[in-house]
């Protein structure tokens, strides 16, 4: 079975000796509840509203970094990140989570196993405008290739780092939780970089 390197990510849903935290059971729960059609719909509510987040800042407010409190799913050192870099950062997981739901469904190779999601899944750089395009495009693909699948529950499975064993359906699943989180985040940057072209700060 598949499994991914550890991540930060893990502290905040820190797993008892015995087996899995609450929270953790809690998102596999509600995996196992979501529907396939809820899943899809949550993919495309979360992408629509973060590129709305960006394109109501415009292109220099976007570049800019703006630290924000804590929030679930966010590690510390991406809590200083400008919004062009959370949606390279979504760009680049989402690809990973599209790799494993085509191997689960058998039409993909192996992802990399050596994939690092500490370092692996960082911005390169100077994020730009460009990530705008690459951030639609990667969710436009995600959903156009499981499009084609009926049935994507009782597949063979790979390890997420922190909520265990994932078949297709539960990565699809993932993806939309994945984009929420970092839209709350992208909420909180707008917010902050607000207050401050506002002077408030």
């Amino acid at each position: 079975m598949q499994k991914w390197r550890k991540c930060k990510l893990s502290e905040q849903f820190t797993t008892h000796p015995g087996g899995m935290s609450l929270i953790q059971k809690i998102v596999r729960f509600k995996f196992l509840a979501t529907s396939r059609a809820a899943a899809d719909r949550l993919i495309r509510v979360e992408c629509d509203r973060t590129l709305a987040i960006c394109r109501g800042l415009g292109d220099e407010l976007c570049a800019a970094s703006a630290e924000i409190p804590a929030l679930l799913g966010v590690d510390e050192e991406m809590r200083s990140w400008s919004l062009f870099q959370i949606l390279e950062h979504n760009t680049i997981v989402n690809h990973r989570i599209t790799e494993q739901v085509l191997f689960a469904l058998g039409e993909g190779p192996e992802p990399d196993p050596d994939f690092d999601v500490k370092h692996d899944v960082l911005p390169a750089g100077d994020s730009g405008p460009d990530q705008v395009a690459a951030f639609e495009e990667s969710v436009d693909e995600h959903l156009r290739k499981v499009a084609g699948h009926s049935r994507l529950r009782g597949t063979p499975e790979a390890d997420h780092p922190l909520f265990g064993p994932f078949d297709a359906h539960k990565w699809n699943c993932m993806f939309g939780f994945h984009l929420q989180l970092h839209r709350k985040q992208a909420e909180a940057v707008a917010k902050r970089l607000k207050t401050k072209a506002n002077g408030d700060l």
